[in-house]
């Protein structure tokens, strides 16, 4: 009986095999493509000519290359052109490219810090990434990236950017606020590698030089007036993406990672370690609308320094609260909102958005019980608006307005380029 049953098994799984190899790709044709080169899309390509049928490897193709910042969408057609051979056709829509991008936000000062930016997602039609930005947040800022994700094969790829970053920077003390110039200039270099469809690393070095000059306030007499620091920070991060994109909608799970350790400081730019993590969750809701999430923590070395490393900031954290109001050595952040198409026709689209966003955080030298004591908690629910253009990338202009709930709370407008995440 038993002899019988592995010539049986043996016999299904010869089958299976000889089954397998007859049903081949005899073609891959991709279709749609004006700035994007075709052999780029080939070398990501996981479906090959030649190679044995494979539905799955055909959707985590599509999947793959919806991501892509040049293809603002996707899709497959299989025809079957014998018994035992397919042709597959990839159709691409692709996206344009070229994006300038405007953010605006109350500044410390009063009047408005603006971020204005110059990039190509597509560059030499490779989907790799080059641009530059001007800031002004009461003094100027520039920074400049190229970023190349397949540069070395369809896995391994290499990132570099410098930033000349100064603004006006609160530092908080027990009983006063101090206004800091803060200048930061530094180089950046990243390894990137990419595991699998879902799982990608990077590791960098970033080299910086940082000065705080005291600009007004109170200064507390243990406090210098001048702080430097030639600083080399060692950095990782990991990301998981189980994300679908359908234009505007988002689906799926992402969880992005980032760790480094900062070497260089003194008595007050002290040698600190910082790592967070961000998870996403996206639903679609019905058919025009998208749940979004995010939730963020944050820890770091809790040295009693007031210079600590997480802030709370209308364009990172809690929209309506204004520019750098707080900071701590530890965080956790909620960012949560529905979004819903109001109206779409053809490329545009207008989408409402509701929101909540809500932090704690650990001040320098504290206990981890003041992210749950609600000391800290700020709460800010708020509405918005998006106006989108499907066939650009990340064309998403956005404006919300955020208020706070609870004693001395604040609130604001914060206008942006792309979904707030």
């Amino acid at each position: 009986m038993i002899k019988r049953i592995v010539i049986l098994l043996i016999f299904i799984g010869c089958y299976l095999v000889s089954a397998q190899e007859k049903n081949t790709i005899s073609e891959l044709n991709i279709t749609g493509l004006k700035r994007t080169k075709e052999s780029f899309i080939r070398r990501l390509a996981k479906v090959k000519p030649g190679a044995p049928y494979d539905s799955l490897k055909i959707a985590t193709d599509i999947a793959r290359l919806k991501r892509l910042p040049g293809v603002a969408n996707a899709e497959s057609v299989v025809t079957h052109r014998s018994d035992t051979t397919y042709d597959v056709t990839y159709r691409i829509e692709e996206n344009f490219t070229i994006i300038p991008g405007l953010s605006i936000a109350t500044a410390n000062n009063g009047e408005f810090a603006y971020r204005i930016s110059l990039f190509e997602f597509n560059l030499l039609g490779r989907n790799q990434i080059l641009g530059g930005f001007y800031q002004r947040d009461v003094f100027d800022s520039y920074g400049g990236y190229w970023e190349a994700p397949y540069l070395f094969t369809n896995k391994f790829g290499f990132g570099i950017n410098y930033k000349n970053l100064v603004s006006q920077e609160p530092v908080f003390f027990d009983d006063t606020t101090v206004n800091y110039k803060f200048d930061s200039r530094a180089l950046e270099v990243n390894l990137l590698y990419e595991f699998d469809f879902h799982n990608r690393a990077e590791i960098g070095v970033n080299i910086s030089t940082e000065e705080y000059d005291f600009l007004d306030g109170s200064l507390p007499a243990a406090i210098p007036s001048r702080l430097t620091a030639d600083k080399i920070a060692y950095r990782g991060e990991y990301e998981y993406n189980d994300i679908d994109i359908d234009y505007q909608y988002v689906s799926g799970f992402r969880s992005l990672l980032d760790a480094r350790f900062v070497t260089g400081g003194g008595e007050f730019l002290r040698n600190f370690f910082i790592g967070r993590n961000d998870f996403e969750y996206f639903k679609r809701v019905g058919e025009k609308g998208n749940w979004a999430n995010r939730l963020r923590l944050g820890f770091a070395s809790n040295d009693t320094s007031p210079f600590a490393p997480f802030a709370v900031d209308n364009q990172l954290n809690i929209r309506g609260t204004g520019n750098t109001i707080d900071r701590g050595t530890a965080a956790i952040v909620l960012n949560t909102e529905y979004r819903h198409t109001l109206y779409e026709k053809g490329w545009f689209v207008i989408q409402s958005n509701a929101f909540i966003d809500a932090g704690t955080w650990r001040n320098p030298g504290g206990d981890l019980g003041e992210l749950f004591d609600g000391s800290t908690l700020r709460f800010y629910p708020g509405l918005g608006i998006r106006f989108i253009h499907k066939r650009i990338f990340n064309a998403v202009f956005r404006l919300d307005y955020g208020y706070g709930i609870g004693n001395n709370q604040s609130n604001g407008i914060v206008f942006g380029i792309g979904q707030y995440f």
